[in-house]
């Protein structure tokens, strides 16, 4: 069942809208304000979400651009006809689509639809490798359920080697693939040599006998998949 996040503080249009949304088969998750709407993505990331810009604290505009940071769910702006700038601001940090009150509950539930199609339609996010776990939608990773904290190089670069698993990846390529940067043969070893020792601290079992990011001396670098007791213990914690 898709999963909507509505974050709405007007009780009698959140109650409008639930009702809406209900009927129509989604499953209704409700926040009165930017902070709870966060944290209730942060428990458990919606399909799509429907969030009015003018909340009290955090106001739409800061939640979106929170949650643009590490996700491309789909994101609806709900707003007023006043505020035209607010709609044109909340398109460029990255809202897909915008409503405008008041609306009709045909029209919300056509714009939703279209949101949660384009949702569903996206491939699988999470990589599972042995006891690793990269969520690269929510930018989270984890090993033998440990979350893991990395700077957005290293985590760019785990990512392309996880998707390669078994597959050596050279060190020009992780840098064109992570950061858009070209260079020499020696700059790229140099460079990626530096965040491939801090990502070994961070998830291997023993940095000094990697088990997930191997050396193909020469080559570059090869990610494996170690059998379950070989990982179970994370380092860098």
């Amino acid at each position: 069942m898709t999963r909507v996040l509505l974050v709405e503080d007007d009780e009698a249009i959140r109650r409008m809208v639930v009702t809406a949304l209900s009927h129509a088969g989604y499953d209704v998750v409700q926040a009165e304000s930017g902070e709870q709407g966060l944290a209730e993505f942060a428990r458990d990331p919606a399909d799509v979400i429907v969030l009015d810009i003018r909340l009290p604290g955090r106001d739409g505009l800061d939640v979106c651009r929170t949650i643009r940071a590490t996700s491309t769910v789909p994101i609806m702006m709900l707003t007023a006809r006043v505020q035209e700038e607010d709609v044109v601001h909340g398109l460029e940090i990255g809202a897909d689509d915008y409503l405008t009150k008041p609306f009709s509950v045909r029209e919300l539930l056509a714009r939703v639809g279209a949101l949660a199609r384009r949702s569903s339609g996206k491939p699988k996010t999470i990589i599972a490798v042995g006891d690793l776990t990269v969520d690269v939608e929510r930018h989270v990773v984890s090993v033998a359920g440990s979350q893991i904290d990395l700077t957005p190089t290293e985590f760019r670069i785990l990512c392309v080697l996880a998707r390669s698993v078994g597959q050596v990846v050279s060190p020009k390529a992780l840098l064109r693939e992570a950061q858009d940067y070209e260079c020499d043969d020696r700059e790229a070893q140099d460079i990626v040599k530096v965040h491939i020792r801090h990502l070994r601290h961070k998830i291997e079992p023993d940095p000094d006998s990697p088990v997930y990011i191997v050396n193909v001396r020469g080559f570059g670098y090869r990610m494996e998949a170690p059998p379950p007791t070989m990982s179970s213990t994370s380092a860098g914690m």
